[in-house]
């Protein structure tokens, strides 16, 4: 038996008068309870108790003891307590970083919701691309697309968003529209790399349930979604972004979607954080909040 369920019992036994009594209400033996005494007496070295065959009471140096056991006590359950209220309503600032596109469509119009539900927690909110060093940077989750890399960062899958390789009408009146991927060779793309990655990322489609890539020309290469999107609108060349980015453009007709039988594969988003804030409250919840947000927009996570 552990010091601190030593002294409980203790306690238990000055409060109830009984060793029989306090082992029923903890739940042991009763020879346990008597064995843990006399381990206690003899490490302390004194007499704590006064065993008659009718009561059991302090001795001087027991009832000090008392005493101490149960400011001792005091202040441990105040300080589980004042853990458990910090669970229910976490406090403190949090750092996160989220890629820029997600930020706005998704997370950023529902944050004063996030608020509203933890007043006491302070968010510092970064959005880019980059590779951010969580430990040295002190920031506590990041949002990321893609399969994550890090192996040393705790991965949280958020969400499989459905993609969509699109152009503008006047670019395929001058080009022509795309029947198979083998077509895009003799096509532009608006070519898109990324802080981190500064070669540009290839064009992805599922074939006969086979996942096939193609680089496509450019003229033109960009690492801002929203320039992404722009050019494409100007006629500049095809890109593949989620559908939720482009389902206002698809809708008003300035992009229009090419290979629809060909189908891309998802863009995997996920939440990361360092394995040492895995059980920090604050962070616990904005990680569960935001993706129940995913969840609600693009349905499960399961890839």
């Amino acid at each position: 038996m552990d010091r601190f369920d030593a002294m409980q019992l203790f306690t238990r036994i000055v409060d109830l008068g009984s060793f029989t009594q306090a082992a029923a209400a903890l739940d042991i033996p009763r020879a346990t309870a008597t064995h843990a005494i006399k381990e206690l007496e003899a490490r302390l070295h004194v007499r704590l108790l006064e065993r008659t065959t009718r009561q059991v009471r302090t001795t001087v140096d027991g009832q000090a003891f008392y005493e101490r056991c149960r400011h001792l006590l005091r202040e441990l359950e105040d300080a589980e307590s004042s853990l458990a209220e910090l669970a229910v309503n976490p406090r403190g600032r949090l750092r996160i970083d989220i890629h820029g596109a997600p930020a706005q469509a998704i997370v950023l119009p529902r944050i004063q919701e996030f608020h509203e539900r933890y007043p006491h927690i302070e968010l510092a909110v970064g959005s880019g691309d980059r590779l951010v060093d969580l430990v040295r940077e002190g920031v506590d989750c990041v949002v990321r697309a893609g399969e994550p890399k890090d192996s040393s960062l705790v991965t949280r899958r958020l969400a499989l968003l459905p993609q969509v390789t699109c152009a503008s009408p006047g670019y395929l009146a001058a080009y022509g529209t795309p029947t198979q991927p083998s077509d895009l060779a003799r096509h532009l793309a608006v070519n898109f790399f990324s802080a981190s990655r500064p070669e540009v990322f290839p064009y992805e489609f599922m074939v006969d349930g086979k996942l096939e890539t193609c680089m496509l020309k450019d003229w033109i290469s960009v690492n801002n979604a929203d320039i992404y999107k722009s050019c494409a609108e100007q006629g500049c060349g095809i890109i593949q972004v989620p559908r939720f980015s482009v389902e206002s453009q698809l809708r008003e007709g300035s992009l229009v979607e090419i290979l629809p039988h060909t189908p891309c594969p998802p863009m995997v988003y996920s939440v990361l954080y360092p394995h040492h804030r895995q059980l920090s409250p604050r962070v616990r919840v904005f990680i569960d909040w935001i993706a129940q947000l995913y969840a609600e927009r693009f349905g499960s996570a399961a890839a």
